[in-house]
C-alpha cells in the first residue's frame, strides 16, 4: 500500500490546517463563540503537528518510525494524556501511544470530543466535547464525527482504551474521535477486548516500571474501505505492542516470551485472508473471523513492513532496555 499524501494546508508550521472548501457558516461562528466562552479559544502552544510536548509517552522519548501523518499531543483539562499519529485524509489515527496504569472505578460515560487544532489554527489544544446543536462543517471536514458511525456496521474502536488508565480524566480523554477507528463489534466486544484485558492482567502482575503501549491499524492492501462515502477509512487489522523494560523475571512458563515486549494483530474483517491471522473455526459465531494472533514485536514489524512497503519501528531499539 502507498500512503496518501497529506492534503494542501493553509497556514504554516504546526498550526497549518486543511484549507476549507466552504466559508464559515453561522453554526461555525456559534462554535467559535462557544470556545471563547469556555476559555478554549486563545493563541497557545500547538498540540497538533509536533510530538515534542508529549514525548514522555514513548519509550526513550522515541515515537514509532516509518508512518506519515499529523502528530497530536492529546490534551485534556490542560494536561497531556496520550499521543496519536493522525491521518487527515483518512480522518482516523494511524496509532495512539500511552503509558499503562492500573484502572480504577467504572468506565466513564462516553462524552465524545474533537480536536480544535485540526480545524482552527488559533484554538487552544485541549480536546473539547461537541457543543449542542448543528455540527460545525469545518469540524466535519477536518475529522470524524458521530454521524459517520450512525447506521453503520462498525463501532467506535479505541486505540488507547479507557481500560488501561487509572485516573478518571485519563480515561475520559480516550473518548475522542482522533483516538478511534471503525471496528467491527465482533472484534471490539470479543477477541480484541479479551486482548486488552489480558494485557491489563499481565502488566499489572509482572511489569515493575512504566509500560509503554502503542496500538495502531493496518489499512487494506489493495483498495481502501470507507464509512459514509469516503468519510472515514476502515482498517483491515488492528495491532498493538507493549514495552516494559523493567519486569519481574520470575515469570510463569506461558509468559516467558512476553517480556520485555510483546505484540498482537487482530482481524477487523472476517472475510480477510488467513495469511496474518488464522481463523478459529470453533469460535462463537458472533466472534468468528475476528481472531487475535499474539506474536513477537519482530514478527509484528515484519507484517507492518510488508503492508506499508517501508520499515516500521515501533520502539526504540525494540525495547531492549539498553541506553
Amino acid at each position: 500500500m502507498i500512503l496518501q499524501k497529506e492534503p494542501r494546508l493553509c497556514g504554516s508550521g504546526s498550526a497549518a490546517v486543511p484549507c476549507p472548501n466552504t466559508n464559515m457558516s453561522r453554526c461555525c461562528t456559534l462554535v467559535v463563540f462557544f470556545l471563547i466562552f469556555i476559555g478554549l479559544w486563545c493563541p497557545g502552544k500547538a498540540d497538533v503537528g509536533d510530538f515534542t510536548p508529549c514525548l514522555h509517552f514513548f519509550y526513550k522519548s522515541w515515537p514509532p518510525k516509518g508512518l506519515i501523518g499529523s502528530p497530536i499531543c492529546q490534551r485534556y483539562f490542560n494536561q497531556y494524556r496520550f499521543a496519536s499519529l493522525y491521518s487527515r485524509p483518512r480522518r482516523s489515527p494511524w496509532f495512539s501511544a500511552y503509558i499503562y496504569s492500573v484502572p480504577e472505578g467504572k468506565r466513564p460515560r462516553a462524552s465524545w470530543k474533537f480536536e480544535p487544532q485540526l480545524t482552527y489554527s488559533g484554538a487552544d489544544g485541549n480536546m473539547i466535547p461537541f457543543p449542542p446543536g448543528p455540527l460545525d462543517q469545518n469540524v466535519v471536514e477536518s475529522q470524524a464525527v458521530g454521524p459517520d458511525y450512525n447506521n453503520s456496521t462498525y463501532s467506535r474502536g479505541h486505540l488507547n482504551p479507557s481500560l488501561h488508565h487509572q485516573k478518571h480524566e485519563d480515561r475520559s480523554a480516550t473518548f475522542t474521535f482522533t483516538n478511534v477507528v471503525p471496528q467491527k463489534s465482533g472484534s471490539n466486544e470479543g477477541p480484541w477486548e479479551i486482548l486488552e484485558q489480558t494485557i491489563n492482567r499481565t502488566l499489572d502482575a509482572f511489569c515493575l516500571g512504566e509500560a509503554y503501549i502503542v496500538t495502531g491499524v493496518m489499512p487494506y492492501q489493495d483498495e481502501e474501505h470507507w464509512l459514509k462515502n469516503h468519510r472515514v477509512a476502515v482498517p483491515e487489522y488492528l495491532w498493538s505492542a507493549y514495552c516494559c523494560p523493567n519486569y519481574n523475571t520470575s515469570l510463569p512458563i506461558e509468559l516467558e516470551d512476553t517480556f520485555p515486549t510483546y505484540a498482537a494483530v487482530g482481524r477487523n474483517d472476517r472475510n480477510s485472508s488467513e495469511d496474518i491471522v488464522p481463523i478459529n473455526p470453533s469460535a462463537q459465531k458472533q466472534f468468528r473471523g475476528y481472531d487475535v494472533r499474539k506474536m513477537s514485536l519482530e514478527t509484528l514489524e515484519v507484517y507492518l513492513r510488508e503492508r506499508f512497503k517501508t520499515i516500521i519501528s515501533v520502539f526504540y531499539d525494540q525495547c531492549s532496555g539498553s541506553n
